[in-house]
């Protein structure tokens, strides 16, 4: 009974959380959460403890990873440029669509934070309207709080 439970006259009894006909099927769904507190990032059906997942694009222990979705940058990219810049697709929206992070102006690149911090970070390359290039990085920290660090 995989050590989740008792055999007895052939059959395995199940501990509480454990099911199936050895037991080997865990009812705890703890591996199944997402970084946004769902459950297979609401992107699939937690099954023994491992999340199968029912959109295609979706796919990794907790249906987070997503090949052919924005990255993170491509996503704050418009944000971002109408924050620090005043220009951009989201320039008229951006006191409405644009409020969800924190953002502070640093000098120059290497201004930036390095990766090494206890929070997950991503560098970003962007061009902007003018065809220019922009920099900035973009993390959540343990809060939930989104800090961008942009160069001016």
């Amino acid at each position: 009974c995989t050590g989740n439970g008792i055999c007895k006259c052939r059959v395995c009894e199940c501990f509480p959380n454990f099911t199936g006909s050895a037991c080997d099927c865990s009812l705890d769904t703890t591996p199944c959460m997402a970084s946004n507190g769902q459950i297979c990032n609401g992107r699939g059906i937690c099954e023994c403890g491992t999340c199968n997942c029912t959109d295609p694009k979706f796919q990794g222990p907790t249906c987070e990873m997503c090949q052919t979705c924005l990255g993170v940058c491509a996503e704050h990219k418009d944000c971002v440029q109408c924050r620090a810049f005043d220009k951009g697709e989201k320039k008229e929206t951006c006191s409405q669509e644009c409020m969800h992070f924190n953002m502070t102006k640093v000098e120059s690149r290497d201004k930036l934070p390095q990766p090494g911090q206890p929070d997950p970070l991503s560098h970003c390359k962007e061009k902007d309207v003018d065809d220019c290039w922009f920099y900035f990085t973009y993390s959540v920290n343990s809060n939930g709080e989104a800090n961008v660090h942009v160069v001016e």
